[in-house]
């Protein structure tokens, strides 16, 4: 077995056995102790070792350490006092990600919130940090106890053991769901994503029963759910953080504001949404006239289905009609630049690769980017026939304009 695959294994298990170690006062002040890096990993747990650590304790020691360390990016500084495994880390919602969700469910001003599903804690964590009082609930024991240890300072916080099936939910005022969406139990081996909304734990139609029961109902999904999964008058809101599309979250009765998709996006130090009532009626003028720029707009408008409903604020219009590029002749300032990446357009050039490496050769480019959306293309297959010799930078982008296809040279614009 490969290195990395071993490694991989390693993170992603955790037996009770193993936990109950990890938990002694004397582990967690040696794991604090762990300045990890790949490099070093042999000598630390030879170190561990020859301190008498039990070859076990000395391989969770490692992988927690270099966990937090990974964890950062979702936790920040948080990461450091943590414990995970690698399954629920992946599933864990980004700390920013999470302060959005508490402060929709706080909102409500519910006596009682239940987060069923709660994973390693990040969303009980901006829960309790905001002032809700919570009951956080998982069905692996081992990831019930990582969480109640996460969330240890919190004295707002309850965490218990259990399935969200099994829950009375007529003491929730507020209930915030976060189904898993991985087979196994995240410590026998390393879990693969699910796709059929029925096989998650709990089930998609158990999760949509709950807002029978409780006034304010929130669920968390992977992003690249069907937009006709979505229940009649619940708010979809697909959300993307520094510029990746993190989740779509579900809202229903007291939590939500208003039904339909819409869009959130995050990032540069503002939030910017956009919702299914900003789509035009009719959106097909303007298709296939190139202006100055080309924008790619984010990822959760793409997802969310609600590029045309930038066109009319921002000036811009499409290029073809499936295609989820636009384009203008000005740049989005203020908040509306976190909507889109620009790209000015410098030229519109021949799809044959000889015609084409000839062009960007008497151009003096000998490294692109390749981008694309309507092309049947393999960019890195596209980058290897080009063979350019060294020279400036550039961006292509193989798309249609209207029903043609075209590639277009352009050069990122930065719109900070």
């Amino acid at each position: 077995m490969p290195e990395e695959t071993r490694r991989a294994a390693r993170l992603a298990r955790m037996d009770e056995a193993t936990l109950a170690q990890l938990l002694d006062p004397d582990a967690l002040t040696l794991l604090d102790g762990i300045e990890y890096s790949p490099a070093a990993e042999l000598a630390l747990a030879g170190r561990l070792r020859r301190d008498g650590v039990s070859p076990e304790l000395a391989r969770e020691l490692l992988a927690q350490a270099q966990l937090r360390q990974e964890a950062e990016a979702k936790f920040g500084p948080f990461a450091d006092r943590m414990l995970f495994t690698r399954d629920g880390l992946a599933q864990a919602t980004r700390l920013s990600v999470a302060a959005h969700h508490a402060r929709r469910l706080l909102a409500a001003e519910p006596a009682l919130i239940g987060d069923l599903g709660c994973g390693l804690g990040g969303d009980t964590m901006a829960l309790g940090g905001l002032g809700g009082t919570v009951l956080a609930v998982d069905a692996d024991p081992v990831t019930a106890a990582l969480a109640a240890y996460n969330l240890r300072s919190l004295d707002t916080v309850t965490v218990e053991q259990g399935t969200a099936e099994a829950q009375d939910l007529s003491r929730f005022d507020v209930l915030w769901l976060d189904p898993a969406r991985r087979t196994g139990d995240g410590r026998t081996s390393a879990a693969r994503r699910l796709t059929d909304p029925e096989s998650f734990s709990p089930s998609l139609t158990w999760a949509f029963s709950t807002a029978e029961a409780v006034d304010g109902v929130g669920v968390k999904l992977g992003p690249a759910l069907d937009h006709e999964l979505v229940p009649a008058g619940w708010e979809a809101q697909w959300v993307s953080e520094s510029g990746d599309v993190v989740e779509v979250a579900l809202f229903h009765g007291s939590v939500r504001r208003r039904p339909g998709r819409n869009a959130l996006v995050l990032g540069r130090g503002s939030a910017l949404e956009v919702h299914e009532s900003q789509v035009p009626a009719d959106d097909e003028d303007g298709i296939g006239e190139l202006g100055d720029y080309l924008f790619e707009p984010d990822g959760a408008i793409v997802r969310a289905g609600l590029v045309t409903a930038l066109c009319e604020p921002l000036g811009m219009r499409r290029v073809s009609e499936r295609i989820a590029y636009l384009t203008g002749d000005a740049l989005p300032t203020g908040t509306a630049a976190n909507a889109v990446r620009a790209y000015e357009i410098v030229d519109v050039l021949p799809a044959g690769i000889k015609q084409l490496r000839r062009a960007l050769v008497q151009r003096g480019i000998g490294k692109v980017v390749i981008k694309k959306r309507g092309a049947d293309i393999v960019p890195d297959q596209v980058r290897r026939q080009l063979k350019l010799p060294g020279g400036e930078s550039a961006t292509l982008v193989f798309t249609r304009l209207g029903e043609d296809h075209v590639v277009l040279l352009t050069q990122p614009v930065s719109l900070e």
